[in-house]
């Protein structure tokens, strides 16, 4: 048996300019209204995340951390399944006001989508 680690390691981020533009360029689109999911499937055999939450679309800076570490804690969970995919989670208007099983909803169909969409898996 395999024994898969949950970890959110630094290398599972998405952090250069030039890591977001990859995925910018061409990517695979999931959206729904708390969130737009931008994917493209990458050369390295696991997924990466980055984060775009804009102040315009969530004023407070409490409830943009909070909905980050929801999105980081939802993507370490279904890391494994995603394959090489490197993945980037806009928030829109609507985030701000949804339930945590609403935001854990919508980001697992996100992820469900952009797999199929990437081929990966």
């Amino acid at each position: 048996m395999v024994i898969q680690k949950f970890d959110f390691p630094s290398r599972v981020r998405l952090k250069k300019p030039n890591q977001f533009k990859y995925v910018f360029d061409l990517p695979v689109r999931s959206t729904d209204r708390y969130f737009t999911v931008l994917a493209r499937k990458n050369k390295l055999n696991f997924s990466r995340l980055g984060l775009a939450i804009a102040k315009k679309n969530i004023k407070k800076s409490t409830d943009r951390n909070k909905i980050k570490r929801m999105i980081r804690e939802n993507f370490r969970k279904e890391q494994h399944f995603l394959g090489a995919i490197d993945c980037v989670v806009l928030t829109r208007y609507q985030t701000s006001d949804a339930t945590i099983k609403q935001i854990e909803v919508s980001l697992e169909k996100h992820w469900q989508n952009v797999k199929i969409k990437c081929g990966s898996y």
